[in-house]
């Protein structure tokens, strides 16, 4: 439970309250404008509780998941031998891995190109080469 009282944890502790709060009071202004006859807020007076809702579900999923002892994750891990490895290592943090450069092979044929991908090639060399123009401008 210590691990819930770090700065972090308790900014999150508070900006659930406050979201919850506000959206269940939004809420209820929205009750209150459909009970004076406005019948579009009654979807809205829906709509905010739902949102409050969502705000506890993911604040208990988070508080879950930082709960779970970490000799527990990599036990059930070590269990799982058929799983793939993940491209997460140990904790949280993502592997940073080398990019890979592919090289560019033009495609095998190129003498026997489609005429309106020629034109249209044209059309896009020419709208490079004359930044300020618009398209109407093509003399094509």
């Amino acid at each position: 439970m210590r691990r819930l009282w770090t700065p972090a944890w308790i900014a999150r502790h508070v900006a659930m309250v406050v979201l919850v709060v506000g959206f269940l009071g939004l809420g209820w202004w929205q009750v209150s404008r459909a009970a004076a006859g406005n019948s579009l807020s009654w979807g809205y007076a829906v709509e905010w509780p739902i949102f409050a809702g969502f705000v506890v579900y993911v604040w208990w999923r988070e508080v879950r998941l930082a709960n779970r002892d970490p000799a527990d994750v990599a036990g059930s891990a070590a269990d799982e031998a058929d799983a793939p490895t993940p491209a997460v290592t140990q904790g949280s943090r993502p592997a940073v891995r080398r990019p890979v450069r592919v090289a560019r092979v033009p495609a095998a044929g190129g003498a026997a190109e489609d005429a309106d991908l020629a034109a249209y090639n044209r059309y896009l060399s020419w709208l490079n080469a004359n930044p300020g123009a618009r398209p109407g401008d093509y003399p094509g």
